[in-house]
């Protein structure tokens, strides 16, 4: 699974001007190489220890399935901003595989800084699974210390965060240290053998391809009494952009990965699209669209078609169409039909296991995996059907890249309060579409 890509290869940003961006944080690869065998089995113990960043439910699954890898994985430190979450975590992994974890006291950490008090905890391997406005800083801290990762999806719900996970993952390869990213299809057994004959020409050129992600609001956390605003919205984070990046960074971009695959990671040259918030108007839906389609086009003439929603009682589908000069892919049922008729026959396998055996294989065998490369430019595709379907404009490549809006605070504390905040009528006011929102992103 090492990436031998270029990180952008017809991107505006040459290496060096991306370098020079983010010179601060990328110079951490100038401390030099780490041989993963320094990194793991401290003091002879025969055990990888592992940290969890986010303990939610996503968090939770991936310690799982990193303990799933081996009887030698042991997670041995927790990390959330709120205790309520971490205690819950805490209990339901120590029942499901008491003999792997050992969460002393002294290795729980709660609040905006959990995440430093365990990278400097004496964990191998840190899993990073918070909020997605904390993803960019949190990869940048963990890969500075020395720390092979899994990191969840997106990689950045803006451009100056993308910039900090991409400058992360060059200090990463530099370092020789393992980063695995969530976009967790590309670990799927047939979508990868399903691919791969899509790669080799079973279906011809590739035409266009048809993204679809469309289902009902994801999970909603009902305010509490007594919740400050700040509070509130951090509980409630997958439905607030400023925590989340919405459904572009949170559901659409797994699809957008499987269609970068197939177009060999290349970014598109320019882009447009189009959405808005119809019914999911009550404020526990925060300040998202719940509906947006968008368009990218490629300089080879490939068009792709994304499509995602969030809206009750409405068709529910998940699926990727590759359409070729002799032949269509459903990549999801592992089929392709036309010139050659195909379909993978193998029993399905849960990827979220195989991507976790694959990460600490390579720990063990010394052999680091790198998906810093696509991680980067799918979470980059998420960001962009963002900025275009907000905007309501046509984007080049090059736009998307300069954009310097950021939704980083100055600092963080339950004392802070949040960039978006209920109107008279308790709801959050969302993008209007135009130019104003453009300038936005732009300034």
């Amino acid at each position: 699974m090492q990436s031998k890509l270029p990180l952008w290869p017809e991107q505006p940003l040459t290496r060096k001007q991306f370098l020079k961006t983010t010179s601060s944080l990328a110079g951490a690869a100038a401390l030099g190489a780490l041989s993963l065998e320094r990194s793991v089995h401290a003091a002879g113990s025969g055990q990888i220890r592992v940290g969890l960043i986010g303990c939610g439910g996503r968090g939770t699954e991936a310690a799982l399935n990193a303990m799933k890898a081996g009887p030698d994985v042991r997670l041995v430190a927790l990390a959330d901003l709120f205790k309520e979450r971490l205690d819950a975590s805490r209990q339901r992994l120590q029942a499901a595989r008491p003999e792997q974890v050992d969460f002393a006291d002294t290795r729980c950490f709660t609040g905006f800084d959990a995440y430093r008090g365990l990278l400097g905890c004496g964990v191998d391997v840190v899993l990073i699974a918070p909020a997605s406005h904390f993803i960019p800083e949190i990869l940048r801290a963990a890969v500075d210390a020395g720390k092979h990762v899994f990191c969840e999806k997106p990689h950045g719900i803006d451009i100056p965060g993308l910039k900090v996970s991409m400058a992360a993952s060059e200090a990463a390869r530099s370092k020789k240290l393992s980063l695995v990213s969530g976009l967790c299809w590309r670990y799927d057994p047939g979508v990868r053998e399903t691919m791969k004959r899509v790669r080799d020409g079973a279906i011809g050129e590739i035409v266009a391809i048809q993204e679809t992600y469309v289902g009902q609001p994801y999970i909603v956390r009902e305010r509490r009494a007594g919740q400050s605003e700040i509070e509130y919205q951090m509980w409630n984070w997958y439905h607030f952009n400023w925590l989340s990046g919405d459904q572009t960074a949170q559901q659409l971009v797994h699809s957008l990965d499987k269609a970068s695959w197939a177009l060999g990671d290349k970014p598109p040259r320019r882009l447009w699209g189009m959405g808005g918030r119809q019914t999911a108007l009550d404020p526990r839906f925060g300040d998202q669209f719940d509906h947006q389609a968008v368009v990218f086009e490629y300089e080879n003439g490939v068009r792709v078609f994304g499509f995602t929603r969030d809206q009750s009682e409405c068709y529910n589908n998940t699926s990727d169409f590759i359409l070729g000069t002799r032949g269509r892919c459903d990549l999801l049922n592992y089929r392709i039909e036309g010139a050659v008729n195909w379909r993978y026959e193998q029993p399905r396998q849960n990827m979220y296991e195989v991507e976790h055996a694959e990460l600490f294989a390579s720990i063990r065998a010394g052999r680091p995996i790198d998906n810093g490369a696509y991680m980067c430019l799918s979470s980059a595709l998420g960001i962009a059907a963002q900025m275009a379907c907000y905007s309501g404009q046509i984007l080049t490549w090059e736009d998307v890249m300069n954009s310097k809006r950021s939704f980083a605070l100055p600092r963080y504390g339950w004392d802070v309060e949040p960039p978006v905040k209920p109107g008279p009528d308790g709801r959050y006011p969302t993008a209007m579409q135009g130019r104003a929102e453009h300038d936005k992103w732009m300034a």
